[in-house]
């Protein structure tokens, strides 16, 4: 099974970017994830923060689609995982038709 790309737009002191990163790490446990972190502060991070209208960090980004920011809910993204994955076999399947 192909893993999701998370991206985890983060700043520096920032209690809800340390507390999605641990929050990630742990999913990345029971799914196949790949995670990766941008600051803000950087031209791409700011970029991706406009783009996906990300108001305050963290923001969290799924297969590229802006998901979240702020606080991380982990039934959300949880859910959001799940049903990411559950669409996957029916894609493949419609390919193959």
């Amino acid at each position: 099974m192909a893993s999701l790309d998370i991206l985890i737009l983060t700043q520096k002191n920032c209690a809800f970017c340390e507390v999605a990163k641990k929050l990630f790490d742990q999913l990345a446990r029971e799914y196949p994830l790949a995670i990766s972190t941008l600051g803000l502060e950087t031209r791409d991070g700011q970029e991706m923060a406009r783009q996906g209208s990300v108001l305050f960090p963290p923001g969290i980004f799924i297969d590229g689609d802006a998901f979240s920011y702020g606080r991380p809910s982990e039934g959300k993204i949880r859910r959001e995982i799940e049903r990411r994955f559950a669409q996957r076999p029916r894609q493949d399947a419609k390919r193959r038709d």
